[in-house]
């Protein structure tokens, strides 16, 4: 088989410890339901979801049909998979055919999947989400009672599996009014169903940051993203755990992700001499080049230029010139025993020397991840113990 230019290793010691992790704080009896959606956060929905399963993972929740599909093709079939975002009309028989879950954000899906349960002859799971303040998608409060009636009257085809919400931005705590406010209405919700008669088998609403630092959002499933990968959401949800648990300094959650490259070729430039695409770097003194096989095209974000570094032999070897679409120089010259094959680490640690998410992010404004997500899933992704 090719090689790629790159490769992912994923390893699974380190997400059994953060699924380990999350369990320990939301308890035995709530549901850890594992978001794999834009392809794992880049970690590849094919690889992750057979260590999260191996690590304990029985639920998986994604942003439309297709990665449902992707899941489905991954696991070994025990799993229950739940549909958060977008599903065509035309995929509702498919996903009740194979029990997967969905949301359902507005009246006029209903109706829709009364037919479909009626064409496939199974009853469909449906999660009624509803609007509580982020006004992205949810069912208004207008038309929930009208929703609650319809689930009465058709409970040969719909089971209310359940009423979920996504709190926006519960990561700052300069939302927390806002997300005070929504946990609010989302109870509000919860007493109209009591009010109706009909009540859902599963209530959710926490995320990464609510599953970590808000136990009274825990309800009876908890949707972990980004903290399962390894990644706090944010400085001070990591800071709220380590005063809470009196530490000073901790990191619980481990990082199951390293990027790889190797050394395409060495050059020797001379004094003068610029590196790379234009003028934005030229030599001060005679130096020794290593040519990595990747760019921009392969997720490597541009904005490093002149700024990042990469780890070769345990040392940290600084981005020379810009990043092309798939070529960019790192200075060796401090790495004499350098040579062609040599294998780099473009993100992970190697040796006593590591490179973060962070150290992108904190150089690229962007977020860990959009970083991530944006790796393209050509890239082959292999599991590690």
């Amino acid at each position: 088989m090719v090689k790629h230019s790159s490769r992912i290793e994923l390893k699974q010691s380190a997400l059994e410890a953060n699924v380990n992790f999350i369990k320990n704080i939301i308890g035995k009896d709530v549901i850890f339901s594992s978001v794999v959606k834009a392809n794992a956060y880049g970690h590849g929905i094919k690889e992750f979801v057979q260590i999260a399963e191996k690590s304990g993972v029985r639920h998986f929740s994604v942003a439309s049909s297709f990665e449902a599909e992707e899941v489905l093709e991954a696991t070994d079939g025990k799993s229950t998979i739940m549909l958060m975002g977008i599903i065509y009309t035309d995929d509702i028989p498919w996903a009740i055919e194979h029990d997967i879950e969905f949301f359902v954000y507005n009246f006029e899906r209903l109706p829709e999947a009364v037919e479909a349960s009626k064409k496939v002859g199974k009853k469909a799971k449906v999660h009624i989400e509803v609007e509580t303040g982020s006004n992205r998608t949810g069912m208004h409060k207008k038309e929930f009672p009208k929703a609650l009636s319809f689930l009465k009257d058709n409970q040969e085809h719909l089971i209310f599996q359940g009423l979920c919400t996504h709190l926006g931005g519960a990561e700052s705590p300069s939302n927390q009014f806002k997300i005070d406010d929504q946990k609010k209405r989302y109870k509000a919700f919860l007493e109209i169903c009591q009010e109706n008669g009909i009540e859902p088998n599963i209530r959710h609403i926490a995320c990464s940051a609510a599953a970590i630092a808000m136990p009274d959002t825990f309800y009876d499933l908890v949707r972990v993203g980004v903290a399962q990968y390894g990644f706090w959401p944010s400085p001070e949800i990591h800071y709220q755990y380590l005063s809470e648990h009196g530490k000073q300094e901790e990191d619980p959650l481990k990082r199951i992700f390293s990027w790889k490259t190797d050394i395409m070729d060495i050059r020797e430039v001379p004094e003068g001499d610029y590196i790379g695409y234009g003028t934005v770097f030229q030599a001060s003194h005679a130096m020794k080049i290593a040519v990595m096989p990747l760019g921009y095209s392969n997720g490597y974000p541009r904005a490093l230029s002149n700024r990042g570094y990469v780890l070769i032999g345990g040392k940290k070897a600084p981005i020379v010139g810009l990043i092309n679409m798939n070529l960019f120089m790192v200075d060796i010259t401090q790495i004499p025993d350098a040579k062609v094959g040599d294998e780099v680490v473009l993100i992970g640690k190697q040796e006593n020397e590591v490179i973060n998410v962070s150290s992108f992010t904190d150089s690229t404004q962007l977020l860990n991840n959009e970083m991530m997500s944006r790796l393209p899933a050509a890239i082959p992704r292999t599991i590690v113990r």
